[in-house]
């Protein structure tokens, strides 16, 4: 009887596993870490903070994308399907930045404005009434 070899495959999945704990260690980490408020080389904190968070949760993302969703063992269909949602997603972000980053819309809100005015209004119409004292 021969022995059956070790499946090669398990051993990148470990290896995927591992990669993926040392991401989340690294999240950890910079949740910790508060740079916040902190300038590190001329850079804000918090842009590098948003920098380093958003670097790992993209390389856990592509680790999880090519392998556990065995992208990297597809053809060339991937690209054709994944177009039109790529074209779609960049459309509706340039669509959208008139009314996003220009602030045409604003957060005020009209009804306090009519509101105060109605109550002083009110006050300023309504007649002074003099002060009874009741003295005994």
């Amino acid at each position: 009887m021969s022995q059956e070899p070790a499946h090669p495959a398990s051993s990148i999945y470990t290896k995927i596993f591992y990669a993926l704990c040392f991401c989340t260690v690294l999240s950890i980490v910079f949740d910790i870490i508060d740079l916040r408020e902190k300038d590190v080389v001329g850079i804000k904190g918090v842009i590098l903070l948003a920098f380093l968070v958003l670097a790992v949760a993209c390389a856990k993302a592509l680790f999880v994308l090519i392998y556990f969703m065995h992208l990297k063992f597809e053809g060339k269909w991937k690209y054709v399907l994944l177009s039109p949602t790529i074209i779609l997603a960049m459309g509706l972000t340039i669509a959208m930045t008139p009314d996003i980053g220009i602030h045409y819309y604003t957060s005020e809100a009209p009804q306090i404005d009519y509101l105060e005015q109605a109550q002083q209004a009110s006050a300023d119409a309504a007649p002074e009434q003099p002060e009874t004292s009741h003295v005994e």
